[in-house]
């Protein structure tokens, strides 16, 4: 199903060691809002839906696959200079007690990720709308970490995720449409 190839869909660059802005990246880790719980719920919902979006629903979560990546690499470059000392001060010491420098998938408060984050009804235009609401979601998200941080190389990978959420909306309200269109002249779901 897969072909990975060995290299991130788009580079990361940092400038400098930041737990700070490592910490606040970790919403989109492991948030409600990001990109392992996008991936997990559009790969789960592809399973309900007509078969003209199957492939979409792939596709994308197959990306947020890659952008989960990115989001692992930032973490990682952020603060694996750190010490304890700086993880602290930045509030990831509760984090480095139990992982160390290990990521972990919590957002950005340090709450665990938990499954109750994938929505899934089984009707696949309120999937689809969900599905919407998620991509702007991450979207702003990636919006205001831009606006808080001060990396050109984070905020140029950022560019470059919040720039695809803005795809992924526009390609989830194609395909609303599609199925809106197919039911309205078919009397399906």
């Amino acid at each position: 199903m897969w072909v990975y190839e060995k290299k991130l869909l788009y580079p990361v660059e940092v400038t400098t060691c930041n737990p700070m802005l490592a910490k606040y990246i970790m919403e989109q880790y492991g948030g409600a809002d990001g990109e392992l719980a996008a991936a997990l719920r559009y790969m789960n919902q592809r399973y309900t839906v007509p078969d003209k979006v199957v492939g979409l629903l792939t596709d994308i979560s197959t990306e947020e696959f890659s952008h989960l990546e990115m989001l692992a690499t930032m973490i990682y470059k952020l603060t694996k200079d750190a010490s304890p000392e700086q993880l602290e001060q930045a509030g990831l010491g509760a984090h480095f007690v139990n992982h160390g420098h290990s990521l972990f998938y919590e957002n950005a408060g340090g709450v665990p990720f938990t499954s109750t984050y994938i929505q899934s009804k089984g009707d696949p235009i309120a999937d689809l709308y969900e599905d919407i609401a998620a991509e702007e979601k991450a979207r702003a998200t990636y919006q205001w970490l831009i606006d808080i941080s001060d990396d050109p190389g984070i905020n140029d990978a950022l560019r470059f995720l919040r720039e695809r959420e803005n795809i992924h909306s526009l390609r989830f309200r194609e395909a609303v449409e599609l199925l809106k269109d197919e039911r309205d002249r078919k009397k399906i779901f």
